[in-house]
């Protein structure tokens, strides 16, 4: 009975790491470039019940199935797929086609600067020429140097292969980058992802650059609410499971004291 007890916790405690999950991903349903997270259940290795001292079977020990020990929370994971495209017709705002990310200068509150990669193509030109993120981080060419405008330019145009031409001049290209593996990238924030130990670079990249447009989430709003509403029910479950067995408990605490 302990064990249901157990069992039905491991079971909410599940649920609520899930509930986490869905909830942090309608949270971003309007997050450009946003991608899904997912996790997955496990459950804990069972063990085997075991009958023993039965003499009809001369009494020898033997394996009558297995006892589950609960549920565990499993891997969490992202969905990579690409958003839908959304029209802004704004000369800053760049949506990549394929796999590939842009690559940017991040510098954190404590002054240190990083490399970061994003999907998130709503960029700016500062008062200084540079082509930065909405946080003011700096947006890197294909030298690795941040991207530097023309400031009296009137005419910015990106090819799809990534190349910055101010009124007809060529000025710089973006600095895209691709991995062979995402699960060596690291959520940071909203829409930012940092590299690990382990991550190797592509060699090539295949992603194409949009002008005037934004890549939305990958969020299936209506279904993640209805996944929502089920992980609530088994919640509720648990929960109905934890407190019939105290009841059964309290009954035969009582039942003894007599």
């Amino acid at each position: 009975m302990v064990r249901g007890l157990y069992t039905a916790y491991t079971g909410m405690v599940n649920s609520q790491h899930r509930l986490d999950v869905v909830s942090n991903n309608l949270a971003n349903a309007t997050t450009t470039g946003y991608k899904k997270e997912g996790c997955t259940t496990q459950s804990f290795d069972a063990v085997y019940g075991i009958k023993i001292k039965d003499a009809t079977v001369g009494h020898v020990n033997q394996n009558i199935g297995k006892l589950s020990l609960g549920a565990k929370i499993g891997e969490t994971y992202r969905n990579w797929e690409q958003g839908s495209f959304v029209t802004t017709d704004n000369t800053y705002d760049f949506a990549l086609s394929g796999k590939g990310f842009f690559t940017i200068s991040f510098t954190n509150k404590a002054g240190e600067t990083s490399t970061m990669y994003t999907r998130d193509g709503s960029f700016q030109m500062n008062a200084d020429g540079y082509l930065v993120t909405k946080d003011g981080d700096y947006v890197l060419g294909e030298s690795g140097e941040p991207i530097v405008l023309p400031t009296d330019a009137t005419n910015i145009a990106v090819e799809p292969t990534g190349e910055i031409y101010a009124d007809n001049e060529y000025v710089d290209s973006f600095l895209l980058t691709d991995f062979e593996d995402y699960n060596y990238l690291e959520m940071y924030g909203e829409n930012l992802y940092r590299a690990i130990d382990g991550a190797t670079q592509a060699d090539e990249v295949t992603a194409t650059v949009n002008q005037g447009f934004k890549e939305a989430s990958n969020i299936n709003v209506v279904s993640e609410m209805v996944e929502m509403i089920s992980i609530a029910r088994e919640y509720e479950s648990g929960q109905k499971v934890i407190n019939a067995m105290d009841e059964m408990m309290s009954k035969m605490v009582s039942i003894s004291e007599l």
